[in-house]
């Protein structure tokens, strides 16, 4: 399998040391940067190129995973799912990997550099990697839910909402104010 990585300063020794677990393990991984240490780069050209990546590859029909991390794994979680396409999801335990995968086909995981051990995140990711998709019609149904939102704005009906009246704080053009009732 293909794996996109990428990080900032935070995670650069730990990028080096997961580029030699994947590549062991059999993967080809991509590196997105940094190439060198920077206390004062940023992360989501990185990690944004990272997903835009794994979409293309996938797109393309190949097996494409990635992984992004930096000092807690936040704010490139952020940058990458600001990808159309991506489903990039934080993991911090074997648990929340494999969910990433089973239940929301996720393609990115993040991953706190500063918050486990090297040995922790690689069984993170490697989980991650190794676990499928379930293909479960209640997972597909809001994965499409979530494309949906992504490609024009649909949303699901507001199951709270009064018959025959608008979903007021879904529309693009609301001029609802929370503050006023």
């Amino acid at each position: 399998m293909r794996i996109h990585i990428a990080t900032d300063h935070a995670g650069l020794e730990f990028s080096t040391q997961l580029q030699h677990h994947l590549a062991a393990a059999g993967h080809e991984v991509v590196d997105h940067g940094p190439i060198e240490y920077d206390p004062l780069d940023d992360y989501p050209a990185f990690c944004i190129r990272a997903a835009q990546a794994v979409v293309r590859d996938q797109t393309a029909g190949i097996d494409a995973l990635g992984v992004v991390f930096g000092g807690s794994g936040n704010g490139e979680q952020i940058a990458a799912n600001k990808v159309v396409g991506v489903r990039a999801a934080l993991a911090w335990s074997i648990a929340t990997a494999e969910l990433a995968r089973e239940h929301n086909d996720a393609n990115v995981i993040a991953i706190g550099a500063r918050q486990h051990t090297f040995e922790e995140a690689a069984t993170f990711i490697d989980r991650f990697i190794a676990t499928p998709f379930s293909g479960e019609e209640r997972h597909a149904r809001r994965i499409a839910q979530l494309a949906a939102y992504e490609e024009d704005g649909t949303l699901e009906p507001d199951p709270r909402a009064v018959s025959g009246q608008p979903d007021v704080l879904a529309a693009d053009d609301s001029s609802f104010d929370p503050e006023a009732g």
